[in-house]
């Protein structure tokens, strides 16, 4: 199979989920310009030249993890995440393929830089059917290059990555990629090396339980796209042994996990109604849990009333401590959706540690997203949450402050 150059005006330019979503928040975010080299010198993968500032003591580059299965809502987290950094012209390595650049699964910025781990799989497609080993399989991913190219960008050096070519499923000639002073990783294994794993500054995990994919994929497949039950079943079920055994246990490696659950509040076969954790790890460098009302204590919380409207089957909140992994942790959850963001406040002013610069910031920046799949719920909530708490991570990391910006939504 020939693999495709980045000028063969034969190939259609298509971009990986995760960079079509970040591109669209261009409208909501306001200090980015995007980050292009025309012409870039494509040399060995492990070819680096030196940055003379990023990568020193006291101009450190962040490096945040996030790992989850697909379909699972990194490429919203991404947009929640990146928003908080300020930014308009976010968008693909290059420019894009059709402004003379490549096929791309990296998104830059001024600021940030995203990068999707899938670049890194060992083999292309044609090679995994020779391996008979899905893309879960950690025997299919290259972690030495992977952690040599982490910890080169980590100190401030410009690393040659590969491309893995989610079209035709190919190996396609490297990319040069430029530090920035955040570097976000996201994929299947992130935190699966611990070489890898000991270079987060913070890791995130998002977990959705196998009811609600379940029913997620059904109302996908089955609704929209004809697909049989049977053939439905068959195909979670055939990727869930690697995926249990490969990527699910770097739950017990996160800083910070979002789980997706069924609701208690209401029999709900279709994933429309969900109780969301956000699952925070203690004692962790630069990062305090948010905790409602009292830090510490164990509280449950019905929020509907003259402030909060709810239509049924309601609102729930609970907050207390828990082990997890055999980790302490803090848990926050909210069950159930919101009537009215712009009453998401009153929540708001029930928590602390946050992370917000100004009142009322949380709801703000649910009501940038407002039409992202799952800002009326946990998942949105809790994804706006731990962005902000990445901000402060930054912020205390490097010394640098972050301009926020107190406009209504």
């Amino acid at each position: 199979l020939r693999r495709p150059h980045k000028s063969d005006p034969t190939i259609m330019a298509r971009f990986s989920p995760l960079v079509l979503a970040l591109a669209l928040i261009t409208p909501v975010v306001t200090a980015f310009t995007v980050q292009r080299t025309p012409s870039f010198v494509r040399k060995h993968a492990g070819a680096t030249t030196v940055s003379m500032a990023l990568g020193d003591a006291d101009e450190p580059v962040v490096l945040i993890g996030v790992a989850a299965d697909s379909g699972c809502g990194k490429s919203t987290f991404m947009r929640r995440l990146v928003q908080n950094f300020g930014g308009s012209n976010v968008g693909p390595l290059g420019g894009g393929f059709g402004n003379g650049g490549w096929e791309t699964n990296t998104l830059v910025s001024d600021d940030v830089t995203v990068i999707c781990l899938d670049d890194y799989h060992l083999n292309d497609r044609e090679g995994r059917k020779v391996t008979q080993r899905t893309a879960l399989d950690g025997a299919e991913n290259n972690f030495d290059l992977m952690f040599e190219q982490l910890a080169a960008l980590k100190s401030g050096k410009t690393i040659q990555k590969p491309i893995y070519n989610h079209v035709n499923g190919t190996l396609d000639t490297p990319e040069e990629i430029k530090p920035t002073n955040i570097v976000i990783v996201e994929g299947l294994h992130p935190f699966y090396d611990e070489r890898v794993r000991e270079l987060m500054d913070f890791s995130v995990y998002l977990d959705i339980s196998d009811e609600i994919k379940f029913a997620w994929k059904i109302q996908r497949d089955m609704e929209e796209r004809g697909h049989s039950l049977e053939s439905i079943k068959a195909s979670i079920e055939s990727r869930k042994p690697d995926f249990d055994e490969f990527v699910a246990p770097q739950r017990g490696y996160s800083d910070l996990v979002i789980s997706v659950l069924p609701t208690d509040l209401v029999e709900d076969d279709v994933g429309k109604t969900l109780k969301v954790k956000m699952i925070q790890r203690e004692g962790v460098d630069n990062f305090d849990p948010v905790y409602l009302f009292d830090e510490g204590s164990t509280i449950s919380w019905v929020p509907c009333g003259k402030k909060l409207t709810c239509s049924f089957p309601g609102i729930k909140f609970a907050y207390g401590p828990d082990v997890y992994f055999d980790k302490e942790v803090s848990v926050l959850e909210m069950d159930g959706k919101f009537d009215n963001l712009q009453e998401l406040i009153y929540v708001e002013s029930h928590l602390s540690n946050t992370a917000t610069k100004f009142y009322g910031e949380l709801t703000q920046q649910m009501l940038k997203l407002s039409d992202a799949p799952g800002s009326d719920n946990g998942t949105g909530f809790f994804q706006t949450l731990c962005a902000l708490k990445i901000r402060e991570i930054y912020e205390k990391i490097t010394s640098k402050k972050v301009a926020a910006d107190p406009i209504s939504a």
